[in-house]
């Protein structure tokens, strides 16, 4: 249970640098969520640090170089020389830090159950070097229970008191890379405290730097409001994605049919089909819920059965390509399959889960002969569950008349879908992307 708010000096000294703004803020994982994270306490006044295990990420950083293209290098260079924003790869400096904010990964395992091997490394590390009057706060996307389960064993192994000594609060990231109308600070942030007094101070420190905070009882709390908002997206989109098969079954475009329903202005949300789900929570979060539900003696058959519809839209996509294939006398062994778009939805760099990649193993598995293309993603690289070596191509004229089949996965902006109509000889679309082409419809497929 909570327990109650009451003063006491190392609170009240916390309290006082988050109030004039002297605290200084560490953010520990420098990817999608902490960089804009950074920004945001910057934004707000703030001194930060950056921590990260990635020597090369933090020396690019340190060199006024940005690696995600909607946090701009010239506001990293900016901040680093005027020390708002100091990168460092350097653990014993946690200590500098008066609150810590984890942003690591939280990946699945092979068996798709939680692998906080980074959450728990982060912890080891906070706890090496923690002091009287830390703020320390999760934010990478977990099941209920890890901030108390996990990371509190770790840090009271240091003889400080939590809530005393120390404070500890957990506070989903809800980040959307790329997102021009909600930035890090425009997100309303949940918040969770593991007693009164941490929940306090951490509503208290990103009330300065975000729009608005909403305070809840408890981290357990928190951690399953992040859960609800990506579970109910998962079991949404495998519901478009299982009216999306049916639907090219019998002959009815899917895509027409939610533009029709969402004339409804009530009681309907569109929720649109695709390749696959991509990004480091919608594929994930949904099994960290049926984790849960089985240490508990239970099951989660929808939650399981949408994430069944949604990993399998990948193979669905790959068959509707040997398909169009074959109705031009074609195989899918030996014929050119570009793809076009590899990160994982548009107008962003993140490859982070991206279904592009998936399509792309299963592909050249078929004995395809596959390139790619990506305005934002110049190169492929080794990333956790995949290795694609390639870099993208340009889409000339030529390029395109030498494929047998353009595959849109990513529907990014900058495509000029009728000059990709116009040159390739076959298009598969599982985005709707190609619905305003006009000339050369006959050569579209949906998918």
């Amino acid at each position: 249970m909570n327990s109650p708010m009451k003063d006491s000096p190392v609170k009240d000294a916390l309290e006082q640098t988050i109030s004039d703004k002297s605290a200084r803020i560490g953010i520990v994982g420098l990817g999608y969520v902490g960089l804009p994270l950074i920004r945001a306490f910057v934004a707000a006044g703030f001194r930060t640090m950056g921590f990260d295990v990635d020597r090369t990420k933090v020396d690019r950083l340190a060199a006024g170089e940005s690696y995600i293209e909607h946090i701009p290098s010239d506001w990293i260079a900016r901040c680093v020389t005027d020390g708002t924003f100091e990168p460092t790869a350097d653990m014993q400096r946690l200590a500098e830090a008066d609150a810590l904010l984890i942003c690591v990964p939280t990946p699945l395992s092979d068996s798709r159950d939680p692998d906080l091997a980074f959450v728990e490394e982060t912890t080891r590390q906070i706890a090496k070097t923690l002091r009287q009057g830390q703020l320390v706060v999760l934010e990478s996307t977990t099941y209920p229970g890890t901030t108390r389960d996990v990371m509190l064993p770790i840090l009271a192994a240091t003889g400080l008191t939590v809530g005393e000594d120390y404070f500890l609060a957990y506070s989903p990231e809800r980040e959307d890379p790329g997102n021009p109308d909600f930035s890090a600070e425009r997100i309303p942030k949940v918040v969770g405290g593991y007693d009164a007094v941490s929940g306090k101070l951490a509503a208290a420190l990103y009330r300065h730097a975000v729009v608005e905070v909403i305070e809840v009882s408890s981290c357990e709390v928190a951690e399953a409001c992040k859960i609800l908002e990506n579970t109910y997206r998962s079991v949404n989109i495998a519901m478009a994605n299982e009216l999306k098969m049916l639907f090219d079954r019998i002959g009815i475009d899917v895509w027409e049919v939610i533009d029709a329903a969402k004339t409804k202005p009530f009681g309907f949300q569109a929720f649109y089909p695709g390749p696959g789900l991509g990004g480091h929570c919608i594929p994930i979060d949904p099994f960290y819920l049926s984790w849960v539900a089985r240490r508990h003696g239970l099951t989660t058959r929808f939650i399981e059965l949408a994430g069944e519809v949604n990993t399998s839209m990948p193979r669905y996509v790959v068959r509707r390509v040997q398909a169009a294939l074959n109705d031009s006398a074609k195989p899918l062994r030996g014929s050119k399959v570009c793809v076009l778009g590899a990160a994982y939805k548009k107008d962003v760099d993140d490859m982070r889960e991206s279904p592009s990649l998936e399509l792309m193993e299963l592909l050249l598995a078929a004995g395809a002969e596959v390139t790619y293309n990506d305005p934002h993603i110049a190169q492929l690289n080794r990333v956790r569950s995949h290795n694609i070596l390639l870099q993208s191509s340009e889409l000339t004229a030529e390029f395109l008349a030498a494929q047998d089949c353009v595959l849109i996965s990513t529907d990014h902006t900058a495509y000029d879908y009728d000059f990709i109509v116009e040159h390739a000889p076959l298009v598969v679309d599982t985005r709707n992307a190609t619905k305003n082409v006009t000339q050369g419809r006959e050569k579209i497929c949906k998918a």
